[in-house]
């Protein structure tokens, strides 16, 4: 299981622009960031998650574990990953 969530009223649209329906905040991610929340909306785990990424974009997996845990702080920072 994932240790992570977001929150319920986050809206996140096709092209990464993610809407915080509680405070109003807009943020816009890209394609992978956008991958990777959804991976956590569909609960999978960040093995599952990075997994995933491996298999769809040509990166080693040292660069993109060193990516995936940056962009989860980021995400905390902005109350958008919750433990």
């Amino acid at each position: 299981m994932n240790k992570y969530r977001i929150p319920e009223n986050l809206a996140i649209s096709d092209s990464g622009f993610l809407f915080l329906a509680s405070t109003g905040e807009t943020f816009s991610v890209n394609e992978i960031g956008k991958e990777i929340l959804k991976g956590i909306q569909l609960h999978k785990t960040d093995e599952e998650i990075i997994n995933d990424l491996l298999n769809d974009y040509d990166i080693d997996k040292q660069s993109l574990q060193k990516d995936f845990d940056d962009f989860i702080l980021q995400l905390q920072k902005n109350n958008l990953a919750l433990l």
